[in-house]
């Protein structure tokens, strides 16, 4: 088969899906069967109308989206995503209308056992690494946090913002930075509350370090392939076969990201911009966990997660290449928007429900600390635009 012809048979594909799409719901919404359907209580048929009219909405991205600057595996897939993300920020904005008790009851539509108190837990309760009195596990402390579900968390977290920034210098000041919100917000929320060695030694120095690590290495050997797109009609064998279709899972061309923060001033603020969306998008799920009641082990918070490392990979993309571009005029894609317009709701959640579950004020250490952190950036930042335009300056001269 020629490649012309595959093209054809592409296409013939994609053209027939809203139809596939029509016929599916005119079955699931009893159209077909009126008699049967007239039966059904109004909770399934709410249920089943809002699952038709999101597959309505994914099955129009699919073909229609604005397409990103990824092309693997398809562009369709990156489409599909971008249409999720959208029903993600209008379902995110449909709650943020509700009040606290009603958003924690429509959980419930989600999955069975939410919308119900949940006990929060402590990590530096007790940061002692020996417990003598504990006759039979005297290590108890080090063995509940290391068979914790947040370590495999850390751990496979950030191999996949590795795989997405791609710079081990920036991945590090990530990664130490969220352990400053920890302790910036452990006033707040009682699992922000670790131990010294929990924090510094098990969540960077191991878990995170080992995240980094392998992520950096999976860079590595994907920065140094060779990569031969050959047709997959045109493989000799079984095995090529194989091995093509695996391939269309990995990157067409592996992009080389080029952050440079000490470029110039500007540089510098979107650069750190990207930090502090990123360090939001975290606290945001520690915050809708507690404000919503949804446990850690919750499927739903997975889902969110997953949904998030898939929007997260078309935006680092765009920004990178945006922040890469030479032209005068530019501009940014439509992932890192959406990205910005979901974080943005997220937090207005977290603070609206939030409002009235955290009476203990953030310790004045703290307050005068940040204060002093960003008194300095700014210094630093209004000394380096300056020196910037002395030497500006003296160049035209």
């Amino acid at each position: 088969m020629g490649v012309q012809a595959s093209y054809y048979i592409i296409i013939t594909y994609w053209c027939m899906l809203p139809y596939v799409s029509v016929l599916c719901n005119s079955w699931a919404s009893g159209a077909l069967d009126p008699q049967n359907a007239a039966h059904e209580d109004s909770a399934t048929s709410v249920k089943r109308g809002v699952w038709a009219m999101i597959s309505v909405f994914l099955a129009y991205c699919l073909l229609q989206a604005p397409s990103t600057i990824l092309i693997r595996p398809h562009p369709a897939i990156w489409r599909l995503v971008h249409g999720m993300a959208v029903i993600y920020l209008i379902a995110l904005t449909f709650l943020l209308f509700q009040s606290r008790d009603d958003a924690r009851q429509f959980m419930k539509f989600l999955h069975p056992d939410l919308g119900v108190e949940l006990p929060e837990r402590s990590y530096g309760a007790d940061c002692r690494l020996y417990l003598p009195e504990n006759s039979k596990s005297r290590f108890k402390n080090v063995y509940e946090t290391l068979f914790d579900e947040f370590v495999p968390a850390h751990i496979i977290g950030w191999w996949g913002k590795a795989i997405m920034i791609r710079n081990q210098a920036l991945l590090w000041v990530l990664s130490i930075g969220f352990e400053m919100m920890e302790l910036t917000f452990r006033h707040m929320l009682p699992n922000f509350n670790e131990c010294w060695w929990d924090s510094i030694v098990l969540d960077i120095l191991i878990c995170n370090w080992f995240g980094i690590w392998a992520g950096m290495r999976t860079v590595r050997y994907f920065d140094g392939k060779t990569y031969k797109w050959v047709g997959l009609s045109r493989q000799p064998n079984i095995i090529g076969k194989v091995k093509r279709t695996l391939g269309q899972f990995t990157p067409a061309q592996w992009d080389k990201d080029e952050w440079h923060p000490l470029l110039g001033p500007w540089r510098f603020i979107q650069v750190i911009s990207l930090c502090i969306i990123f360090l939001t998008v975290e606290l945001n799920t520690f915050f809708l966990k507690f404000c919503l009641w949804v446990p850690p082990r919750n499927p739903v918070i997975i889902y969110r997660l997953i949904l998030w490392w898939l929007i997260a990979i078309p935006t680092i993309r765009e920004y990178n290449s945006y922040l890469q571009d030479r032209k005068p005029v530019k501009k940014v894609g439509a992932f890192c928007w959406l990205s910005l317009a979901i974080c943005i709701i997220e937090l207005l959640i977290c603070i609206k429900f939030g409002h009235g579950l955290y009476p203990k004020p953030m310790p004045l250490w703290l307050v005068i600390f940040w204060i002093s952190v960003g008194g300095a950036v700014i210094l630093f930042l209004l000394i380096w635009s300056w020196q910037s335009h002395q030497r500006l300056a003296r160049k035209k001269r």
